[in-house]
């Protein structure tokens, strides 16, 4: 298989190609941002902006199986609605109209379940339920799932969603604005303070980065089409978090309590029965383990834990 990967430089996309080529298959990297890769296989790297037409048509050339891992904003930066539409959602247009006229179909697209949701109705979620996301981020993540879906009818796409849980692990960005436990751990070895929005008892469901890549390679290799959520299906509050930090690393840091903001739900615990059953996969990290195995790989790091990633 030739897996072509937008944003494969990113967070959740670097370790999508380690584990392609590890497993054998051909790998073409399509990134914005140039860096080398440490997969064990041969990996092309194409040093591009995503919905440059040209480039993109280039690189479809020759690809069984497309993955979708851009996204230049998070929830808590995408505060101006017309570059996100243009960075994400124009780019991934133009990228569903080369497709159609090209052979290549397959296309597995990483959304997010942290946010399409937004305040859920019931929990765990399920992925019938209503799509009321409270930021840009997630407005363009549900927009993108409906042109997939229409493309589908109109074009004979084959596409895949994945709404993964809240994503860590090594190589994620540690500026503060994703992921509660790298940006945790990284001020514990700064010996800085960190500022949690809300109380704390905030609940979310967390997948390490292998187990979400695992999944992605299984829908790379399927035919299955349609919306699938990824999570451990278990929930945990930013203080049990902390708590779990604490008792891997001995300490945790200062913690300044912030208000909450409107962007962020109260509870968010993904079902996850429909992506075992079409599968027959599910998350095998648990999240302590996980925890520990992500503060032992920063404190090999020579130079710390690196920037990561937006994708």
């Amino acid at each position: 298989m030739k897996a072509l990967v937008f944003g494969g430089n990113g967070f959740i996309g670097s370790h999508l190609v380690e584990r392609l080529a590890g497993a054998g298959h051909v790998v073409r990297v399509y990134d914005q941002v140039c860096r080398k890769s440490t997969a064990a296989g041969a990996v092309e790297q194409i040093t591009e902006a995503f919905g440059a037409v040209s480039p993109m048509r280039r690189a479809l050339a020759g690809v069984d199986v497309v993955y979708h891992l851009v996204s230049s904003t998070m929830p808590g930066t995408s505060l101006d609605p017309t570059a996100d539409i243009e960075a994400n959602l124009i780019g991934t247009v133009h990228l569903l109209e080369l497709m159609k006229e090209m052979p290549t179909k397959r296309i597995v697209f990483i959304s997010s379940g942290g946010t399409v949701y937004g305040e859920p109705e019931h929990v765990p979620i399920l992925e019938d339920h209503p799509l009321l996301p409270l930021c840009s981020y997630g407005v363009v993540k549900v927009a993108i799932e409906h042109y997939l879906r229409l493309y589908r009818r109109l074009h004979g796409l084959s596409p895949t969603i994945l709404r993964p849980a809240n994503a860590y692990g090594p190589n994620q960005s540690h500026i503060g604005v994703q992921g509660l436990i790298s940006t945790v751990l990284r001020k514990i070895k700064d010996g800085t303070a960190v500022t949690i929005w809300g109380d704390g008892s905030a609940v979310r469901d967390y997948i390490h980065v292998c187990d979400l890549v695992d999944l992605c390679l299984l829908a790379g290799e399927s035919d299955q089409c349609g919306p699938f959520n990824v999570g451990s299906g278990q929930g945990h509050s930013v203080c049990r978090v902390l708590d779990i930090i604490r008792e891997v690393v001995g300490t945790v840091p200062d913690i300044h309590f912030a208000p909450g903001r409107p962007l962020d739900v109260s509870r968010n615990i993904l079902d996850v029965t429909r992506v075992r059953a079409a599968f027959g996969w599910k998350a095998a990290i648990s999240l302590p383990e996980g925890i520990r195995a992500l503060w032992q790989w920063m404190n090999e790091q020579p130079n710390g834990l690196e920037s990561g990633g937006r994708s």
